[in-house]
């Protein structure tokens, strides 16, 4: 029988995969039906943590978009490529790991990718090796962002074990953050030269390649100030966190919990820019950055209630079978949540469904060294940035093949991931 329940999970994550977007999440909440009322599995616990995070989080994003903040962090960014041509491929994925870091979202990169692509057509470079390592930063970076749902979601798991808030981003951002930087080294000798692509020249012949004239970005006044706001108050959410710690110990039994703090403030930053720009907040539920995470919330209630109803059911077993295996051999929890996340398409709520249980199976130090693996997101090509790359790359360079895997983003992730777990098994003993 728990066979035949694994497979149910796993047939409604792949209908959810094939519905693709906000489908997931519908699919999901079926898979708990199936499992409640044809297997007797009592419904595992929602992820209501998570999904108000994000909820808190993308709205002060949005308002900060419609403010014209993102306009003005893709100008600057823009800015910045654009001095550096020639390093393109080490500049592109700092900006979108910078960007995810600081919105606690990987949306952020969308607008940055079509700039990437010109930068790197412009300078001669083959924009796959730039774009690639740019989508792969922009999903890594999650893992180690102030106010992301996954981080926030996890260290709370870690606080019963005393690893505090802090430790967790001190651990999580100089690894993944080095291992973008070196993973960028090894993408700039991936693929042929662009002048020697086939592909290219096939298009450049056909005339399918235009000089694309640069679009002037208008910028509102109103856009340096949301971004201030904004950043405002993920320095207030670190420094509140950091307070109530109790490795930190400042303020002892606080009336406000971090996750509530977190909430709070986003929505006060939400709030503060919407008077101070003088925004209309009607137009914050049009915002693209708005659907996108709104989508994500329904997409974790549904995968990360399915996997908790599995895992939930059989935790026992999963522990009996599970912990001679995982003491003997520490990294396979990085293997396991690297393909989980690939199914789940959500850090956060591979984090969610599965830490709890991996706590309970190693140390603390081997759970976060392997956090990043929750951000294989890159495996098939339907992740939504990852499209957004193939579809701005008009030198054809940035391609997906007719196999399932054969695309520039999955040697990348890969590598990246498994540099981030190595360096990840190095630094945590070193912290906690």
């Amino acid at each position: 029988m728990v066979w035949l329940q694994l497979a149910v999970v796993l047939a409604f994550i792949y209908l959810g995969a094939r519905l693709g977007s906000i489908g997931i999440g519908f699919a999901g909440a079926v898979g708990v039906g199936v499992l409640s009322l044809f297997f007797g599995l009592a419904p595992g616990g929602i992820p209501i943590d998570v999904i108000l995070i994000i909820m808190s989080v993308i709205g002060a994003v949005a308002a900060m978009q419609v403010a014209g903040g993102l306009d003005y962090l893709v100008d600057l960014a823009e800015r910045i490529l654009r001095r550096n041509p020639n390093h393109i491929t080490f500049m592109a994925p700092v900006v979108t790991y910078v960007m995810t870091m600081l919105a606690g979202t990987g949306h952020t990169a969308y607008s940055t990718l079509p700039v990437i692509a010109e930068v790197a057509h412009e300078s001669g470079v083959r924009p796959s090796r730039p774009l690639s390592i740019a989508v792969i930063a922009s999903q890594i970076a999650i893992t180690a962002s102030p106010v992301s749902a996954a981080v926030v979601v996890f260290s709370g798991f870690l606080e019963p074990y005393g690893v505090g808030y802090l430790e967790l981003l001190l651990i999580c951002i100089p690894t993944t953050f080095a291992a973008v930087m070196l993973t960028a080294v090894i993408c700039n000798f991936l693929g042929v030269d662009l002048a020697k692509d086939p592909v290219y020249q096939e298009r450049v012949k056909k005339g399918l390649i235009q000089k694309k004239e640069g679009e002037k970005r208008v910028l509102k006044d109103t856009g340096r100030t949301s971004v201030l706001i904004f950043i405002a108050a993920i320095v207030a959410v670190v420094i509140y966190a950091t307070l109530i710690s109790k490795n930190v110990g400042v303020i002892e039994n606080p009336v406000l919990g971090r996750d509530n703090a977190i909430m709070i403030f986003m929505l006060a930053a939400a709030t503060v820019i919407t008077m101070i720009t003088k925004i209309d907040a009607s137009e914050i539920l049009n915002a693209q950055t708005f659907k996108s995470g709104m989508s994500a919330c329904v997409c974790v209630l549904g995968v990360a209630w399915l996997g908790n109803t599995f895992v939930g059911a059989h935790i026992d077993s999963i522990k009996a079978v599970a912990g001679d295996l995982l003491a003997g051999y520490p990294w396979l929890l990085a293997v396991t949540l690297f393909f989980a996340s690939m199914l789940l398409y959500s850090q956060a709520a591979t984090t969610r469904a599965l830490m709890p249980a991996a706590l309970l199976l190693v140390e603390p130090t081997t759970a976060i060294a392997s956090f990043a693996a929750v951000s294989a997101l890159f495996v098939l090509p339907t992740y939504p940035t990852l499209l957004a790359a193939v579809e701005m790359d008009d030198t054809g360079s940035t391609r997906i093949g007719n196999l399932v895997f054969n695309h520039p983003f999955f040697v990348p992730g890969v590598i990246c991931i498994t540099l981030c777990v190595a360096l990840g098994f190095v630094v945590a003993p070193m912290v906690i």
